[in-house]
């Protein structure tokens, strides 16, 4: 019995050992979506707080490179190209880094964004953009560090970063009239042979209307004349629809595309089905 009872009470130990203690983080994790006319920037990072202490200059001293935050890296990602305080940025992620001056701060674009910190070993290739902004002091003080994206506009918006009495803003452009413009001329210039390919196959694929698949088939080959896939996918229709003649000639014209890509996975399908319907290769 008194073995029982110890092994039971060395088991209890165990789970209370390997039991995760669940508590507050000092510096709690955030996370900022934000639409940006059409474009979406989405902001994450660690909170630290000021529990009294001075900031800048002292805890975050000055011209030294600083983490923007806490913990792992701020990392801010752009669905499309941007352009930040007069820099060009390709869309995409980057580690938020600065630089905290007296009178100027320099914020910093950097593509590795899997440090916990600053760089061990700073790599001034992964710059992706470097742009200068001027300090402003506030009537409030911001307890939590805070990174928010405001003045919003139809084409840009503002990155502030605020922590203290201090705040710097970068303001970001975005590209809502070329991609408003794109949009407008796609939708007015009617559908795409992507869109016309997509439809027939899923009209012959799902057994539907052979007829309608084949029309629209017939106009994405029309639209895009080097795209082996589609001439494939017609030769199929065809075949289906007892047009050998035509579906011949479609596989064959898909073959040549094909050879000439090169895609051999295309060459082999097409030769395929041109011996099943008699032709010798």
């Amino acid at each position: 019995m008194n073995r029982i009872l110890l092994l039971l009470l060395c088991c209890a130990m165990s789970v209370t050992l390997n039991a995760q203690i669940e508590s507050p983080q000092p510096s709690p994790s955030a996370m900022v979506v934000q639409t940006v006319g059409l474009t979406d920037v989405t902001l994450e990072y660690s909170r630290p707080a000021m529990r009294d202490r001075a900031i800048f200059g002292s805890l975050v001293p000055y011209d030294q490179l600083w983490r923007t935050g806490a913990n792992e890296n701020t990392v801010v990602t752009f669905s499309d190209d941007v352009t930040v305080g007069g820099a060009k940025l390709a869309a995409g992620s980057y580690a938020l880094y600065s630089k905290p001056g007296k009178d100027q701060w320099e914020i910093i674009f950097y593509a590795n964004t899997d440090n916990w910190g600053t760089p061990q070993d700073w790599d001034e290739n992964l710059v992706a953009a470097s742009v200068m902004a001027t300090p402003v002091k506030t009537a409030n003080k911001q307890e939590n560090f805070t990174i928010e994206i405001n003045n919003l506009t139809m084409n840009g918006a503002d990155l502030e970063i605020k922590w203290d009495q201090t705040m710097v803003s970068v303001p970001m452009v975005v590209p809502t009239d070329e991609k408003t413009l794109q949009s407008i001329n796609r939708i007015m210039s009617g559908p795409s042979a992507g869109d016309y390919y997509s439809a027939a196959t899923f009209y012959m694929e799902s057994g539907k209307d052979m007829n309608q698949a084949y029309e629209w088939i017939n106009k994405a080959v029309e639209k895009n004349p080097n795209a082996y896939w589609m001439w494939r996918s017609k030769s199929l229709m065809e075949a289906q629809m007892g047009n050998k003649d035509k579906a011949i000639a479609s596989a064959k014209k898909s073959l040549e595309l094909a050879a000439a890509a090169p895609n051999p996975d295309y060459v082999r399908l097409n030769k395929i089905s041109l011996e099943e319907w008699g032709v010798k290769m």
